[in-house]
């Protein structure tokens, strides 16, 4: 029973450690151990318990890896502090329970670890819980084990079949490290299989997928690094800081503010507005910011406006729970009325939108924890000749967060073969070439200008033609098929005792 508990207390350190994978740290390596390690765990040992081994694992991997997500509420929101540690773990309980339904489910229904099992069910299993965490509920696609992997050779696959083919290529890694251990048989087959994953991987790699149209965008990021608290209060500093910064670059093709860096509503701003149009009309710079759009007296929306020889607006479609909109609100208002938010109820914009005009090119537009949700950034592609994601991550101070957010937006690049340009009002700036890579970034919690040259680029990634539905096919074609050989193996082992 005591040595039960200490693979509890395993599972729970495995998990701990996961977060290290990802940005800032970046060991890559750390995610395959520890997700094979409870693969490991979970080996020969009840269901019910195989489900508490996930759920701690979850608990560990969530509770450090997310754990930023109290700084908004207590800091910026004045929520109490019994409350906000309250909140914190009921969402990392929450989101303990995918991990937790994936190794109840292998140690339910494929208790024997065969070659089946670990080739085809283990990964898919782990792909298709980590799906449903990603869209449940308006999901929440952090820490997907896929972007541990930006700068490996797995990464080559992302512009092929998106970020859950890396997390289904993680979990079959692991998975074979495991059965190694555990049945220690099948060497050379199994090594084959990683040499020609990892191998595919680098290839793909190589390949460009899309083509580089016309020049390079002169591009300037302005970070202002207006404190949270004074955003909303101290409107005349933010637009004085923000103006005065842009004049520093007014010769740039394309001048970028981040979220929300006007924090009043659009009519308001309209004689602000007027003095960058004049700027617009005589240096021929154009701008891009964040602003309030207010439509009526109970609709308005976090939206980009992008000022050109038109004025084009993106409404943000994928709000923040409990940041952006409480949600069923009108049915308890008064039990949700703790959450003391600033801007909690916007109205959602249309998933699908007109694109952005900005020097000349079509924009593919997305607000902060958009940028998390792959087919949402595809829905301006392959139309969009670059992206553009603005940000405020000021909400989760000198956390693991801003890193965190920056490492989904390197991502995104990589699947659509696009520069993304990624605006923030405290960091990190960044420019992101079509391979992933960061061009040129800002350094956080300083006001910065950052620029560099953009390219526009044209052409389709196969994952832009696709999305997500080839891999989430293949991945139930693929549990089927393990599921048809795992019985047949099983009956053909047992017929023979």
């Amino acid at each position: 029973m005591q040595k039960s508990y200490l693979r509890d207390v395993a599972a729970f350190l495995s998990g701990c450690a996961v977060p290290l994978a990802f940005a800032p740290v970046s060991w890559f390596w750390v995610s395959i151990i520890a997700l094979s390690l409870l693969f490991i765990l979970c080996h020969n040992i009840s269901a019910k318990r195989a489900w508490w081994r996930g759920y701690v694992f979850g608990i560990g991997m969530f509770g450090v890896g997310v754990s930023w997500i109290s700084i908004s509420f207590y800091q910026f929101s004045e929520v109490p502090l019994i409350v906000t540690f309250f909140i914190t773990i009921l969402f990392v309980l929450y989101l303990s329970l995918f991990p937790a339904f994936a190794t109840w489910l292998l140690n339910r229904y494929f208790p024997i670890f065969s070659l089946p099992v670990v080739l085809l069910i283990m990964p898919s299993l782990w792909v298709l819980t980590e799906w449903v965490r990603g869209w449940l509920f308006t999901g929440f696609p952090w820490l997907l084990m896929g972007y541990s992997q930006i700068d490996t050779p797995l990464s080559g696959f992302a512009p092929v079949l998106g970020i859950y083919s890396l997390n289904w290529f993680v979990a079959l890694t692991a998975g074979i490290l495991a059965y190694l251990y555990v049945a220690r048989k099948h060497w050379i087959v199994l090594s084959l299989v990683l040499i020609g994953v990892w191998g595919t991987g680098a290839y793909l790699k190589n390949i460009e997928w899309t083509q580089p149209i016309d020049e390079p965008i002169d591009t300037v990021l302005i970070q202002g690094n207006v404190p949270q608290a004074l955003k909303w209060d101290e409107i005349d500093y933010s637009l004085r800081l923000y103006f005065k910064l842009t004049q520093r670059d007014l010769k740039a093709d394309l001048i970028i503010w981040p979220e929300t860096a006007m924090p009043l509503y659009y009519q308001d701003a309209k004689p602000f507005l007027a003095r960058l149009q004049q700027a617009r009309e005589t240096y021929g710079t154009e701008f891009m910011t964040g602003i309030i759009v207010q439509q009526s007296e109970n609709e308005y929306y976090n939206a980009i406006l992008s000022l050109s020889h038109i004025e084009t607006f993106y409404y943000k479609y994928h709000l923040v729970p409990f940041g952006e909109y409480i949600p069923l609100m009108k049915y308890f208002d008064k039990l949700l009325n703790f959450f003391d938010v600033p801007m909690s109820e916007f109205s959602r914009g249309a998933y699908k939108q007109q694109h952005l005009r900005a020097a000349d090119q079509l924009i593919g537009a997305s607000i902060c924890y958009e940028s998390a949700f792959s087919e949402q950034v595809l829905q301006s592609l392959p139309e969009a000749t670059v992206l553009v994601n603005v940000s405020n991550d000021s909400w989760f101070g000198n956390s693991l967060a801003p890193h965190q957010h920056l490492e989904i937006a390197r991502m995104r690049a990589l699947e659509t073969g696009r520069y993304l340009m990624r605006s923030t009002n405290t960091g990190i700036s960044a420019i992101i070439n079509p391979q992933g890579q960061i061009t040129a970034q800002s350094p956080q919690f300083e006001v910065y200008n950052l620029r560099a040259p953009v390219q526009p680029y044209q052409g389709s990634t196969p994952y832009v033609q696709w999305g997500n539905k080839v891999i989430l096919w293949a991945v139930f074609g693929l549990l089927f098929i393990g599921i048809l050989l795992h019985r047949r193996l099983y009956t053909e082992n047992r017929d023979s005792d």
